[in-house]
Formats: C-alpha cells, structure tokens, sequence
C-alpha cells in the first residue's frame, strides 16, 4: 500500500464524508497504523499540493489538508468506477479511440493509455484501443493536452463470435479471472464474521483500507464487459458482490474508529 493510495483511499472513503478536510496529525496517526513515517506523510502531502490535489490551510499550529474540485472529480470519477456495474442490453458496438503522439510526447502518450485503460479501453493494436461503452466524450479531453491527434470512432464486427474476439485480444481475461478468484478466496470467508460484526475498531479500519487497495486495482484491468463477451465462469460479478458487501459491513465499526483518530470537525 504506497502512501500516496492510502491519501486517496482515506480522502475518498472518510474525510470527503466528514468534513471534507483533515488534520496533518490525524493523518500522520492513520498512515501510522500501515507503517508510514511522519516524515513521509509530509513529503507525500507536499508533492501532492504542489500536484494541485488538496489545499493547505493553517489553523492556529495544525496545518490542514482540504478536498478541492480536482481532488473530488478524481474521487468521483473513482467511486463510479469502483461500485458501479454496467447491466444494460449491449448493442454490439464498439467504441474506439486511434492516437497519434510524437516521440517528444512520450509522457502524454502514457498518461493518455492510462486514462483508457481506466475507462475501460484496450489494445487492439499499439495506438488503436477499443471499448464496448460509449466513453468517447471523456477521451475529448485528451485532444487539448500536449501534441496528440484523436481519431473517435464507433465499429460493429461481423457478429457476436468476432466480438467474442477482440475481447480475447484486448484483454488478458485468463489472468484477470484468477485474480478475482483470489480476491474471492482472501475476502469471502471473512463475510460471516463481518455479519456478526466480530470486528471493531482499528482491525476493521485496516481491513476495510486494505479491501478497498486490493479491490481499486480491477477497474484499470477491467473493461465491465457485457455479459456476452465473458468467458464461462466468470468470477467477475462474484468478487463485485463480495467487495460490496464487505465494504458496507465494515463501515460503521471502521467510521468509528476514523472518527476517534481524525476527530469530528475534520
């Protein structure tokens, strides 16, 4: 768990809710639990500013980290990544995005097939990447930043079998599929016990921090295919509900303890 995840797991799954702003002690408390130095909690939060994520204020001797809009887009964006599934009919078109960028923009081309990765975009070739959702709206941006030529397209194959496909070259399914089984194997068993609320206090705030990092790296792996497109014996939509459902039941005990380190006032 980097420190710089645990900020944003922490700012998107409690400090947005309770204030919007937190205490450098209290997050120097909380980043303590998972074996983070002050020292690096404030060089973290220091790069972090100058990034432009959080806003510093000083009240009185305490220095104070505050959400700002680009931090909240950011959470937001997250959070509907994370807990939201796509259920509708697919209508067997395809969303793709062919890019051009200069060697000189080596970085914007990175940041560029990062952001399709998280909106669910994969690599049909080095510069060609397709998606089975209308998300070319959000990739627009990209056509302002730094030396890059978009070309936004929407494509239908020859049927379903093609489809079935591209998937399969897109994205590395197999492995995927595993990783959900483990994720299922590490977090199921521990439902019965968070029903009968067995867990309290500091265990359940680290538990719920280390679901949430365990489970926050799917949706970069994960385009949510329509179920058309899925292998047989998905593990996808099973790991979905198992982190949902672990993530509620551990949040009045793990909301509690937050609240005892970080204080109500944020």
């Amino acid at each position: 768990m980097k420190p710089r995840s645990i900020v944003f797991d922490l700012f998107g799954d409690y400090v947005r809710y309770h204030g919007g702003r937190l205490r450098l002690r209290a997050l120097t408390d909380l980043m303590g639990i998972f074996g983070y130095s002050a020292p690096t909690v404030r060089m973290t939060m220091s790069r972090m500013r100058r990034e432009g994520w959080f806003e510093a204020r000083r009240v009185g001797r305490e220095t104070r980290h505050e959400l700002n809009a680009k931090s909240l887009d950011l959470l937001n964006e997250g959070r509907e990544r994370i807990f939201t599934r796509l259920r509708e009919p697919w209508d067997g078109r395809w969303s793709m995005v062919i890019y051009s960028v200069p060697e000189s923009g080596r970085p914007t081309r990175e940041r560029l097939r990062k952001a399709l990765s998280w909106l669910g975009f994969g690599p049909l070739a080095p510069a060609t990447w397709i998606c089975p959702h209308d998300r070319l709206a959000a990739v627009t941006a990209f056509a302002e930043v730094g030396p890059v030529r978009l070309d936004l397209l929407t494509m239908s194959t020859s049927g379903l079998a093609a489809d079935r496909e591209l998937a399969a070259r897109c994205w590395d399914l197999a492995a995927l599929n595993s990783d959900y089984e483990a994720f299922i194997a590490a977090y199921g068993p521990q439902l019965a016990r968070y029903r009968r609320s067995q867990i309290e206090g500091r265990p359940a705030f680290q538990e719920r921090m280390r679901l949430i990092h365990d489970y926050r790296k799917f949706p970069f792996r994960d385009p949510d295919l329509p179920i058309e497109l899925l292998p047989e014996g998905w593990f996808g939509h099973e790991a979905h509900e198992v982190f949902t459902e672990a993530h509620k039941l551990l949040q009045e005990p793990a909301e509690r303890f937050y609240l005892e380190v970080a204080g109500r006032d944020g």
